[in-house]
């Protein structure tokens, strides 16, 4: 578990860094001609990142309560940061209609998982 924590923090960040790339303020940094060029580098971190989070497998409960404590701010962040954001554009009249897609995406991913979590465990 010790192998694929450090790996998933390592990928993490870095995902986190390419993307704070397409910011505007950060123009010196990337121009924007390289931002297409940034989708694949993109999808390569996402599917590295997807698959260090489909092999974990706990092994105690403890490590197992660490996964679910961290699964549960991870959650709560992207649902509260996609309430803000669908709040204020709606306040300013040009709602992205993607931010809803996502928090709907994200509630209802929940709900399965209870679902699924009830009638299998």
């Amino acid at each position: 578990m010790k192998n694929s924590f450090w790996g998933e923090i390592i990928i993490s960040l870095v995902l986190i860094t390419t993307l704070l790339f397409y910011f505007k303020p950060m123009y010196f940094l990337m121009p924007e001609l390289m931002h297409p060029f940034m989708i694949p580098l993109l999808i390569i971190l996402f599917l590295i990142l997807a698959g260090f989070i489909l092999k974990e497998t706990p092994g105690d409960e403890r490590s197992q309560l660490h996964k679910f404590i961290s699964t549960r701010f991870a959650y709560f962040a992207g649902i509260t940061t996609l309430f803000v954001a669908i709040c204020f554009e709606a306040l300013s009249e040009k709602l992205d209609i993607w931010l809803v897609v996502a928090l709907c995406v994200m509630l209802f991913s929940k709900f399965i998982g209870l679902i699924y979590a009830y009638f299998r465990h």
